[in-house]
């Protein structure tokens, strides 16, 4: 019988491969991960449809975690030559030129590589036109279409842009964001006040409503501020155009990356296939240096044991095993474990517990609301961007462009040529878009077919005056369920599943579905990162990781 202690982790996406990964690196404890679906990486995975591919979502690899940045860059290093696109787009981009990777194992250490022994290697920069392994720098630019006219996101009030605006609706915009820091909202408990708060209500009106309630499909007023405290704590009308100044009189690209809001950088790291690459590389790494990662597997079932920890006892409830259904066939099997790593969502988790937890837990888990996401990939000739008083653009610079138009149900707009040259099949030739719908797992657009789907989808980038149907060469539709962990339903009992969970010395919520929280790819990492920590330590209360993303100089300041 093996002596050896197992950690099954449910989820094969940021969170659950770095907690494989950290385990392997510094423990002996052997990760069995175990993925639902077909494919590694979750909602950071890369879709290949055809060689083009689609990021979901949208991927910036950037944080303000330096442990984030350097473990991401010794699976990837920096690029130390141009890219494909480099010179043509006139890119600045600060090179590598030696890079020194740590490698999992002997068995994933690069081939040939000159190393200093063991698992270490120094080598050259690569150069994404001849090595795939490779993260590149890329600019950030993404926009806010509205009424034929690009705004700057996040807004900001220049003269161009208040040209645009109206110089009517620009003044009030000011008046209108002043009377908001005199008469601040006391109550920010939902995200309608948070927001006013930062940009005042005609500006909020403008930019913000519409398009959020598009989001999530309801209210903002109903919608908990916390989405804007992990997402836009930091960024206001004010900060935006101090950056905006402080850009025109510094060249300082590291300081000011190190500064400013992440909303708010200029330049991002990018891997050279989409981030789908980053997580098949470390599932790689980690099935050659011992871990196992299984696809179409699915937990079912949890099986504890443990008394109730009261004031007169201090014992705590053990993870044992779960219950595991092969997706194909529906056979199941049991695994037993000394740790379980969840990142699948936290409704399933606890309505799978057996025995049952209480029912106020379980009520509240099957409260949470969960927002689901459609991505309509279109592959055309060129673009065809009407806006005013400009000739027809073929093409745009943006990562991607929030759609704010009312009359279109489309959200975003992903121009893939712009995250990488190497998304695209035939980058010279055509331009690879993702319309991005924001849905309910089941809705109209949910279930409506692949070909409606896309020709709604090339209708109202035709209505808005960005493509040209004629231009469209080719089509895919890609559905993400269960995408962004809704902040409302019953999401404000939310700590009472927290409560509970961390009664399990080995049980470890992480990730973004795994804790209903709208965390960044860098927190899902941190909260791994920090579970594994507390192996290591011996600690056995787990609330450090509820606190990753939670502190507010996180957000605003390093």
């Amino acid at each position: 019988m093996s002596s050896t202690k197992v950690a099954v982790i449910a989820g094969a996406g940021p969170a659950g491969l770095t907690a494989a990964y950290e385990l392997l690196k510094r423990t002996d404890i052997k990760p069995i991960v175990l993925e639902a679906t077909d494919a590694i990486g979750g909602i950071a995975q890369t879709y290949n449809y055809k060689g083009n591919r689609i990021d979901i979502g949208g991927h910036r690899f950037f944080s303000k975690s330096k442990r984030v940045m350097d473990w991401w860059f010794n699976i990837l290093p920096l690029q130390g030559a141009p890219a494909a696109d480099t010179e043509e787009m006139q890119h600045e981009i600060d090179y590598a030129t030696e890079v020194v990777v740590k490698w999992l194992c002997p068995e994933c250490a690069l081939e040939g590589a000159e190393g200093t022994g063991g698992t270490e290697v120094r080598m050259q920069a690569p150069d994404p036109e001849k090595e795939h392994d490779v993260m590149l720098q890329r600019p950030r630019k993404s926009r806010i279409y509205f009424q034929r006219n690009f705004f700057p996101y996040p807004i900001g009030i220049t003269l161009k842009i208040a040209w645009r605006l109206g110089l009517i609706n620009t003044t009030l915009i000011g008046l209108s964001y002043i009377k908001a820091q005199v008469f601040k909202r006391k109550d920010e408990t939902h995200l309608d006040a948070f927001m006013i708060n930062r940009f005042g209500m005609r500006l909020y009106k403008t930019f913000f409503e519409d398009y959020t309630e598009k989001v999530w499909g309801v209210p903002c007023s109903q919608i908990k501020a916390d989405w804007g405290a992990q997402r836009i704590k930091g960024l206001s009308l004010r900060r935006a155009v101090v950056h905006a100044v402080k850009d025109l009189l510094s060249s300082d690209f590291s300081k000011a990356q190190a500064e400013r809001e992440t909303s708010l950088i200029t330049r991002f790291y990018y891997p050279k296939f989409g981030p789908g690459q980053m997580w098949e590389t470390v599932s790689a790494q980690i099935q050659q240096c011992g871990g196992e990662v299984h696809m179409k597997k699915r937990v079912v079932g949890v099986r504890w044991k443990g008394a109730e920890v009261t004031e007169e006892s201090d014992e705590r409830k053990l993870i044992q095993g779960v219950t595991v259904e092969d997706v194909e066939t529906g056979e199941t099997e049991e695994v037993e474990c000394d740790y379980f790593f969840s990142t699948m969502p936290v409704r399933h988790l606890i309505t799978h517990m057996r025995p049952l937890p209480p029912d106020r837990v379980t009520e509240v888990a099957e409260g949470l609301i969960y927002r689901d996401f459609l991505t309509v990939g279109l592959l055309l000739n060129k673009l065809n961007v009407q806006e005013k008083g400009k000739d027809p653009a073929t093409s745009v610079p943006d990562n991607w462009i929030y759609v704010q138009d009312r009359g279109v149900k489309v959200g975003r707009i992903q121009v893939f040529n712009n995250w990488s040259p190497y998304m695209v099949e035939d980058r010279k030739n055509t331009v690879w878009i993702g319309l991005e719908y924001f849905v309910n797992e089941g809705d109209e657009l949910w279930v409506k077919p692949d070909a409606d789907m896309i020709a709604q989808g090339i209708a109202e980038l035709e209505q808005i005056g960005f493509i040209s149907k004629e231009d469209v060469i080719d089509s895919c539709v890609l559905r993400m369920p269960k995408a962004y962990p809704a902040y409302f339903g019953s999401y404000d009992q939310l700590d009472t599943v927290r409560d509970y969970s961390l009664q399990f010395e080995n049980l470890f919520l992480i990730g973004r579905n795994g804790m209903h929280r709208y965390n960044n790819q860098d927190h899902s990492m941190l909260t791994a990162m920090t579970a594994v920590d507390n192996i290591v330590a011996g600690i056995t209360d787990h609330k450090n990781i509820w606190e990753v993303n939670a502190e507010r100089t996180y957000h605003e300041e390093k």
